[in-house]
């Protein structure tokens, strides 16, 4: 089927154009900085050579402008902005900071969707072009339908360089047939990965509403402030000199000129000597009504780029032969001054104010009419009088005894040369910058650890190095660095307590534990490794750091971790414990609602216990109070001791008693008998019960398996939820009558 349609032609060649560009993107995304280099300077060469002719044809197509200026206009395309890029790294790793240990890598945006205006067509598909593919992206460019031939021959001689360079095919892409609906199918494209908006502002709002990352432009109503201090003939040569640089078609051209009435007359007077034609109160009017048509906030495009003597012959007037540019004074800004506001053409509006606190507020109300966040510009020989018109004015590039269309776009001040210029948050637009190849790509930052976090992931026999310390009166370390110093460090050998028990200990806590572990295969219950594995420490380059591979073997094969069995324990209702509170509060005396009276001569139960027969040496301690507080120990003991005291004892694992150490674990001493592992007949001492543990913490069964011992516990013990699933995984806890 042939597409007649000019719409749905433009749509077609929209979405073939951008799925060559993905393929071609893809490819291009691999080349080495080498290559790319190689392909911009190839482009850079092949578009100064074709300047001129390129300035001509864009000249005979739109009437806008001038061949001398746009040739001036193209060479800042193909030879500023390319010498300015050209050292730009964009492929790989852009900066390293070793002191903060941040790499940062290059990343291409992929396809850039670029809309080139009628106004400055060649330059701008020119400098597009030429940023695009310096930041590893391919391009398809939406040329405006006046401007449409000379746009595509200037894609041409660039794609034509960049695939004698080796480019991939289809990397830089023109629509021959530009419709609206074509250039919104190319902005919305799902292959599109940011747009360079350049046009109207109907055109960069459509741009923004894509829903893809877009630079837009916004209008320029640029004032140049002449203070009382400055270089009169120069500045009006400044003005008048971006004034007429391509008849006033790029944005950031002067729109007014403000200067102080000290040298009013002075600059009257030399505008008039350098080509300017003063327009009366009834022309200004004739100028502006042509300027713009009724109701139109746009300036009306048959007097775009046309030379000042054109747009008088165009309004009825005689002007001398020699006139450069029409200027009206005027005392107002708004729609009742049409020519206050943008003109894209050589007309001025010129204002006188008092002093620079006046030009400030004049020149606020100028750009605030139309050209916020874009540019101004102010002549001078104060320093302090620039810096304070700079930052009193809603404009993001000042520039400074200097024209204001040749400063803006970088051609006299060393601002980044550029035809797209950002105007930020107070014109609408993403950025306020010069935008560059810096802008269409992204900036992917790999960073290391700096500083140590507190977590629970860390395996348990690891965390116990970081509570070792704390234990022995050192300053708690991060579990991180201990973890990290276990692997680095030869692996130390296992208590021998633990060496000889393991099995024994394995089978006892098995037995004991045999209700709970009902239905469970006997695989699920893994031991853990008093040495685990540890990978080769390895150091990092970055920032003086090393990072060490401490990830266990078992991790690494991808092996399960230890089952854990929760607390088989019921809990009894509200109504149950706050009966049994008050009970053991009355018994030790506590009367409700006070945590200090006590009953006169309390003692703890537990302190008349009697120690085992070989008790590990108690440490110094202070003598006690003749009214001792109990210990929330010893009040949950009873408490759990009531609540649970009709619950059936389990039986205890023989293996567990005859094998179990003798132990010492949080400040209590538990004592195991020892028997003859083998012989019948053979005579034994009496085996003594041993002491159970009355509650038992996380930190208690730390101990113990650093310690290499194990914990008797009873149906009457508090352990709590931590502890026990930190046991389950080391077969710390025995359970026993």
């Amino acid at each position: 089927m042939t597409l007649r349609d000019r719409d749905l032609l433009s749509i077609q060649e929209a979405r073939e154009l951008v799925a060559r560009a993905a393929e071609a993107q893809k490819i291009f995304a691999a080349f080495s900085q080498e290559q790319v280099d190689a392909i911009v300077d190839a482009c850079a060469e092949a578009a100064t050579a074709a300047g001129e002719q390129l300035a001509r044809m864009a000249v005979e197509e739109t009437g806008y402008g001038n061949v001398p200026d746009k040739i001036i206009k193209n060479r800042l395309a193909s030879v500023d902005v390319h010498r300015a890029i050209r050292g730009m790294k964009t492929v790989g790793v852009l900066r390293e900071d070793r002191e903060k240990g941040i790499v940062e890598v290059a990343t291409p945006v992929g396809v850039v969707a670029a809309v080139i205006p009628c106004t400055n067509p060649t330059s701008t598909t020119i400098y597009k072009t030429l940023i695009s593919i310096k930041a590893r992206n391919a391009v398809v460019l939406s040329p405006h339908p006046s401007a449409a031939r000379c746009i595509c021959e200037t894609a041409a001689v660039l794609s034509r360089a960049a695939l004698r360079a080796g480019a991939p095919e289809g990397l830089i892409g023109c629509m021959a047939h530009t419709t609206m609906q074509g250039t919104q199918e190319l902005m919305r494209h799902r292959s599109v990965g940011v747009i360079l908006a350049t046009g109207g502002t109907g055109l960069v709002r459509a741009a923004y509403s894509s829903g893809k990352p877009s630079y837009g432009v916004g209008p320029g109503n640029v004032p140049a402030y002449i203070e009382r201090t400055a270089n009169v003939r120069k500045a009006v040569a400044d003005i008048l000199a971006g004034k007429t640089f391509d008849y006033g078609t790029i944005c950031s051209s002067e729109q007014a000129i403000v200067c102080d009435e000290q040298v009013r007359d002075l600059v009257l007077e030399e505008c008039r000597r350098q080509g300017a034609y003063f327009l009366s109160s009834e022309e200004a009017e004739k100028v502006g009504a042509l300027v713009f048509r009724p109701g139109a906030t746009a300036p009306n495009p048959q007097i775009v780029g046309k030379p000042a003597t054109l747009l008088a012959e165009m309004t009825g007037l005689k002007v001398p032969p020699q006139t450069r540019v029409l200027i009206a004074r005027l005392t107002a800004v708004g729609r009742e001054q049409p020519l206050s506001a943008e003109k894209l053409s050589p007309i001025l509006a010129f204002y006188s104010v008092p002093n620079t606190a006046a030009a400030i507020a004049l020149c606020n109300k100028l750009l605030q009419f139309g050209g916020a966040g874009h540019t101004a510009a102010v002549h001078t020989a104060s320093e302090s009088v620039a810096k304070e018109f700079g930052k009193g004015v809603p404009a993001f590039r000042v520039c400074v005894n200097t024209a204001a269309v040749h400063g803006s776009i970088g051609y006299s001040t060393n601002l980044f040369p550029a035809m797209t210029l950002g105007c930020g948050a107070l014109g609408g637009n993403i950025t306020s910058d010069n935008v560059g190849p810096h802008h269409l790509m992204n900036i992917k930052r790999i960073a290391w650890e700096s500083r140590a976090i507190e977590h629970r992931t860390i395996p348990a026999d690891r965390r116990l190095l970081a509570d070792s310390g704390a234990s022995a009166g050192q300053s708690p370390v991060p579990v991180q660095s201990a973890a990290a110093a276990s692997a680095a460090a030869p692996p130390a050998a296992a208590p021998p307590a633990a060496a000889s028990s393991s099995a024994s200990a394995a089978a006892a806590a098995s037995e004991a534990t045999g209700s709970r572990e009902a239905g469970r295969p006997a695989s699920s219950v893994a031991s853990v490794s008093s040495a685990p594995q540890t990978a080769p420490a390895l150091a990092a380059p970055i920032g003086g750091r090393s990072f060490s591979s401490d990830i266990p073997t078992q991790e690494k094969e991808g092996a399960s971790a230890p089952e854990v069995t929760p607390s088989t324990i019921a809990a009894p209702d509200r109504a149950t414990i706050s009966k049994i509170v008050e009970r053991v509060m009355g018994q030790f005396g506590i009367p409700r609602g006070s945590g200090s009276n006590v009953a006169p001569g309390f003692s703890p139960a537990s302190s008349s216990a009697s120690p085992s027969s070989t008790p590990a040496p108690p440490a110094a301690k202070p003598a006690p109070t003749s009214n001792p507080l109990p210990s929330p120990k010893d009040v949950a003991a009873a408490a759990v001791s009531a609540i649970l005291g009709a619950r059936p004892a389990t039986a205890a694992s023989p293996a567990a008693c005859a094998t179990a150490p003798e132990a010492a674990v949080g400040g209590r001493s538990f004592s195991s008998d020892k028997s003859a592992a083998s012989g019948k007949g053979a005579s034994a001492p009496e085996a003594s019960a041993p002491k159970l543990a009355e509650f038992v913490s996380e930190t208690d069964v730390r101990n113990a398996i650093r310690r290499g011992e194990k914990i008797f516990i009873g149906p009457k013990t508090i352990v709590t939820p931590s502890a026990r699933d930190l046991a389950s995984s080391c077969e710390v806890l025995i359970e026993t009558k």
